[in-house]
């Protein structure tokens, strides 16, 4: 039986002098069938093995690593990016500094969507990397999409699709969120995308 294996070990305080050996035998012997009576005729009764998944609201501490280097973005200026994602998610974070996050939450969906969002604003924006960013200003050569943790890319309007498009705000408009490819980040750090064949190109 599962249950009864997990118990490794027992403590035992003795404070009176002169219990003999066979006392000591007596009582581990009275203790385990108490013990075995609980964990089967009560315990074993009511739920028959360990759940498979914790419930959504129990409390729960997820755990991740960011570069040390990143600590200071997720952490934002006068606390400004964490204090968003507690703001809107209900968590706590604690970051160390080693770059260990711990995230306190009660419901699972809350804690996944502050992982994503910690995550989302410590990504290191890689070239070739296709990502699913937001629409968050629109000119008129192109659209300006947030790749992660507010770094911006220009999707230019001869890479927003295949076909012709005369105005950008005829296929996109701010918040909408589109996959995107980066296709160049040139000296001065300036990230450039593109939205067509992405899923052809990495098949």
């Amino acid at each position: 039986m599962e249950l009864k294996n997990g118990i490794t070990a027992i403590q035992v305080d003795i404070k009176i002098d002169g219990l003999t050996y066979n006392i000591i035998e007596e009582a581990f012997a009275r203790t385990r069938k108490a013990r075995e009576y609980i964990l089967d005729e009560i315990m074993l009764k009511q739920i028959a093995k360990p759940r498979e998944e914790l419930s959504k609201y129990a409390p729960k501490i997820i755990k991740t690593k960011i570069a040390v280097d990143k600590i200071k973005d997720v952490i934002g200026p006068g606390g400004k990016m964490i204090n968003k994602i507690i703001d809107e998610t209900g968590v706590k974070i604690d970051i160390q500094e080693d770059g260990n996050v711990f995230i306190y939450c009660e419901d699972s969906a809350d804690g996944k969507k502050a992982l994503e969002m910690v995550e989302d604003i410590a990504r290191e924006i890689e070239l070739n990397g296709i990502y699913n960013g937001k629409v968050v200003r629109i000119m008129n050569f192109g659209a300006f999409v947030d790749v992660g943790g507010g770094k911006e890319g220009l999707l230019h309007i001869s890479k927003i699709s295949e076909k012709r498009i005369n105005k950008v705000e005829d296929v996109l408009k701010i918040g909408d969120t589109v996959r995107v490819k980066v296709y160049e980040i040139d000296d001065q750090g300036r990230i450039n995308l593109t939205a067509k064949n992405i899923d052809e190109e990495n098949k």
